[in-house]
């Protein structure tokens, strides 16, 4: 009998956890699909080219390293990568959780505790900045002209980001990186199930008022908004 009652409980456990495995699917499609900022760039000045950037699981916001509304070099240095290359043409800036940005490599990396943490706010973030010679538009990797006023907000939503120290100096994690031409910096925020990289990334084209989800954990529902139609 008690075995009947244990079982009986896991099966419902089980069935509930599925439950909300799927709600949380059916909402990430669902509000992934709703477009804010639906009219955005069609009068709007083309005064700076960014890009989103994807891996196929993880977006980028990519900036101008430098120009003449901010010189990133005056915040992240190159200087801080294992190549200290200046010649960077792009500063890619990537949000999220810090156990998975530098415990897990390759996939094969994941472990549970890692997953778990970052999931259920467990975890602190970390900034991953990668520094680019050039870009090219792809599939991946989608450009978007916006005003010197948007480019601004962007900026500051991607400075606020950053764990700065006291002098307002962003706080590098010495030693991570993943290649030559990359470091990562302590970050602000606590990623989540809710509150992914790619939400984050999502968050700032809504702060400078582009094309958007309403909200979105997935990197697709922010590239569908900017395909290319042939």
């Amino acid at each position: 009998m008690i075995f009947k009652k244990i079982s009986w409980w896991t099966l419902k456990i089980l069935g509930v956890f599925l439950l909300l495995i799927i709600l949380y699917f059916i909402s990430a499609f669902g509000l992934s699909s709703i477009t804010v900022n639906s009219g955005a760039n069609q009068t709007e000045k083309k005064d700076v080219e960014i890009h989103i950037l994807t891996n196929g699981v993880h977006t980028d916001l990519v900036l101008p390293f430098q120009n003449q509304y901010m010189d990133w070099s005056k915040f992240v240095k190159p200087t801080d990568t294992k190549s200290k290359a200046s010649s960077a043409v792009n500063v890619a800036f990537g949000w999220g959780d810090k156990g998975f940005y530098l415990q897990t490599k390759t996939w094969a990396d994941l472990k549970f505790s890692t997953a778990f943490n970052a999931m259920f706010y467990l975890s602190s973030s970390a900034m991953h900045v990668t520094f680019y010679n050039e870009l090219r538009e792809t599939e991946s990797c989608r450009k978007i002209s916006i005003s010197k006023e948007n480019y601004l907000k962007l900026v500051n939503y991607v400075i606020e980001s950053f764990n700065l120290d006291s002098v307002d100096i962003p706080r590098q994690i010495i030693g991570a990186s993943y290649g030559d031409n990359d470091s990562f910096y302590e970050a602000k925020g606590k990623y989540s199930l809710f509150y992914t990289c790619n939400t984050w990334a999502n968050n700032g084209l809504k702060k400078a008022n582009q094309k958007a989800c309403l909200w979105t954990p997935f990197d697709s529902g922010i590239f569908k908004k900017y395909e290319v139609h042939k």
